[in-house]
């Protein structure tokens, strides 16, 4: 009996430790999102006529040009670091991480993606946004039971003759 606790024990931490390094980790990114002022949509082309060198590579380039594209909607950047903030205080708040769970699954297989494609050489990046995926989706399975009914109303499967 006393093992099935102690085993019951160690999976709830397990469970609060994976939502706390999700949470953390959106947290995290969100803040970061507003720590440097957005460039001026012409400081790119600016640097090009100046002759200054933009990236190293032409992977680095990509990734510039990516963030750069976001920054320069004026919301998308500030939206991206608000849905991070948001996501990641639901989830660490335990008691709405279901929620924020689901808000953050795009969130989490886009930035998991974005490491695959644009630095496949950056190994430890690469790994760790994996394990943020992973958390993800482990947060969203282990409630499976509280949100199953909702992708199915069993009413209306349900037939009944008159």
């Amino acid at each position: 009996m006393e093992a099935n606790y102690t085993a019951g024990l160690k999976f709830k931490i397990f469970n609060i430790a994976i939502k706390l390094f999700l949470g953390g980790m959106l947290f995290y990114g969100g803040i970061a999102k507003f720590q440097n002022p957005l460039p001026k949509p012409d400081s790119l082309i600016e640097q090009v006529k100046s002759g200054q060198e933009i990236a190293a590579d032409t992977d680095m380039l990509m990734i510039k040009n990516y963030i750069f594209g976001m920054q320069q909607t004026n919301y998308f950047w500030q939206f991206l670091g608000f849905t991070e903030l948001f996501a990641g205080t639901l989830i660490l708040s335990q008691i709405f991480s279901i929620a924020g769970a689901f808000i953050a699954l795009p969130l989490t297989i886009n930035i998991f993606l974005f490491h695959l494609f644009l630095e496949p050489g950056e190994d430890g990046e690469l790994y760790l946004t994996l394990a943020l995926l992973f958390a993800n989706i482990w947060v969203v399975f282990m409630a499976y039971e509280k949100w199953k009914s909702i992708l199915v109303d069993q009413s209306a499967i349900q037939f009944k003759a008159n």
